[in-house]
């Protein structure tokens, strides 16, 4: 196979430029992380600590076999709102007793780990993640129930929102039924209270681990029992762990202490008897002939100046090996194969605007993929499809909409790496999260939006002013530049990466000198699963 020979030049200005800015949306990222990682403040760690508890990370950090990784998934949900960043959960793919699995876990520093919005959608994705991929579930679970302090302006809102949690709650307790349907092992670990909706969390799980005097599980709390029937009652008694494991039934193990119950899903874990249906690594897993450092100076922060997309695959396959398909058709669209830690994959990334040809390739590429059973990694920086009248007479619509039927009809994994730009409907076509994309992880530069921001204040000002024409009145300037400014500032806001994850729409946002582990990582946790690709797509338009 051939390898790739970089000519990035780390000495220029622009790529210094681009390093240093780079650098700075990565320190201020970790400001972020560091906000998630100290939950609901120090006041609240202390007075957890106060009644002998780990704090959640501590709880995963011990859970997890010694010295692997985590791939802690959205770290930053509810980045930008009124809820605290990291939503009050934490969750992501570790190895436990040699099993990758989809842990997830309440944060109790966090309003005691009572179940915000940003918590739920992140216990969807978690629930998705464990369902895509065949990964054993474990929730670590300590919440006071849904959060129910939170207001909203008006009736309708209120409504709208408690629907909305209705919605997510009960299709997640669906989800965790599913996976076992699946033989997929769910296990719930209670460090604490798990009250209401959120009893269904061990009562719908296959295997539960009790902690005495700290576990509890009822649907309806002594206040609430009290209020209804007029009993009299504790949470020891109403639903400890010790009536749980001895006349409820609903624990299974119940042990002393918090590192005991750990111990405790350590052996239960390990005794799945797991194998994993897809095939282990095949290639010699080689590093990259060039430094990963490099990437911090690859990609401009203004996503107007183009890179070659060869210069991020060169640094994160496998001895920067890649045969590439095509490399004279479709010139704007790179796509070849490759391995990653071993594990064989295809790549395809921009490098430009889509055209008919390049839409073309990568139809026929997505195909050949799912003939031979290999995982698709995206590498996205896409402003969209080409316009225009020319290429519209040359079938824009229908060649895009081959490669969109291609990519919506793989079977094999995609994953896909936000490298620069996402906007419009080469968002799709480069396997978006809408389109049941395994994993998808941002580089802090990228942005996500229907288009542009000056496009799209440029496209509402030409709107204006024909209405303007049409209506025979005059159109006035100042006003719409006032209007394209703050359609453009806003439209620049919420395109951020940051603005994106922080609503769940990623996985996450990594450094870029991350990308080939986090690759790697992603890669190996699909391969729980089957990967075989599909034998039937729909119908092409020719």
């Amino acid at each position: 196979m051939e390898v790739l020979r970089s000519r990035l030049d780390t000495r220029s200005e622009g790529y210094q430029s681009n390093r240093v800015a780079m650098l700075e949306k990565l320190a201020y990222i970790e400001t972020q992380l560091e906000l998630a990682r100290a939950g609901g403040g120090e006041r609240a760690i202390a007075r957890l600590r106060s009644r002998g508890k780990m704090l959640i990370r501590e709880r995963i950090e011990m859970l997890l076999d010694r010295d692997t990784p985590f791939l802690e998934l959205s770290p930053l949900a509810g980045w930008g709102s009124e809820f605290n960043v990291g939503g009050g959960l934490t969750m992501g793919v570790g190895t436990i007793s040699g099993v990758e699995c989809m842990i997830q876990g309440n944060d109790p520093t966090v309003a005691g780990g009572a179940m915000t919005t940003y918590a739920a959608k992140k216990i969807m994705r978690a629930l998705e993640v464990a369902r895509q991929n065949r990964l054993p579930y474990v929730q670590m679970v300590e919440s006071a129930g849904a959060d129910l302090r939170r207001s909203t302006d008006s009736a309708e809102a209120e409504m709208a929102r408690q629907t909305t949690h209705f919605a997510e709650s009960g299709r997640f307790f669906y989800d965790i039924t599913e996976l076992s349907a699946m033989r997929t092992p769910t296990m719930s670990i209670v460090f604490g209270s798990s009250t209401a909706g959120g009893a269904y969390q061990p009562g719908m799980s296959d295997y539960n681990i009790f902690i005495r005097g700290k576990s509890k599980v009822f649907l309806g709390g002594p206040p609430l029992v009290k209020m209804a029937t007029g009993e009299e009652s504790n949470d020891e008694d109403l639903g400890g762990g010790e009536l749980h494991a001895t006349k409820s039934g609903l624990a299974d193990y119940l042990v002393d202490d918090e590192l005991a119950a750990i111990r405790k899903a350590r052996q239960v874990i390990a005794h799945y008897n797991w194998r994993k249906l897809g095939p282990g690594p095949t290639m010699p897993p080689d590093p990259p002939l060039y430094d990963a450092e490099e990437l911090l100076g690859v990609a401009s922060p203004d996503l107007r100046v183009p890179f070659d997309i060869r210069e991020v695959i060169a640094r994160i396959v496998d001895g920067s090996r890649f045969e590439e398909f095509k490399p004279l058709y479709g010139t704007t669209l790179v796509t070849g194969w490759a391995s990653i830690h071993g594990y064989p994959v295809g790549i395809i990334g921009n490098n430009g605007v889509l055209f008919s040809d390049s839409s073309e390739k990568a139809t026929q590429f997505i195909q050949l993929c799912n003939q031979v059973d290999v995982p698709i990694i995206f590498l996205q920086n896409i402003t969209g499809y080409m316009v225009g009248r020319i290429y519209e007479e040359g079938g824009i619509v229908k060649n895009g909409a081959k490669m969109i039927n291609a990519v919506s009809n793989s079977n094999v994994p995609h994953i896909t790496i936000i490298v620069g730009a996402s906007y419009g409907a080469g968002n799709y076509g480069m396997s978006g999260r809408a389109y049941n994309t395994r994993f998808v992880f941002c580089w802090p530069i990228a942005k996500i939006a229907v288009m542009g921001p000056q496009q799209l204040a440029g496209v509402m000002s030409i709107v204006r002013r024909g209405q303007a024409a049409g209506a025979g009145v005059p159109f006035d300037e100042e006003e719409d530049a006032k209007i394209r400014a703050a359609v453009e500032d806003r439209s620049e806001k919420e395109s951020l990466a940051l603005f994106a994850t922080g609503r769940v729409a990623d996985d996450g946002i990594i450094d870029p000198r991350d990308t080939r582990t986090v690759l790697g990582l992603t890669l190996s946790a699909v391969h729980n699963n089957e990967v075989r690709g599909t034998t039937g797509y729909g119908v092409y338009r020719m």
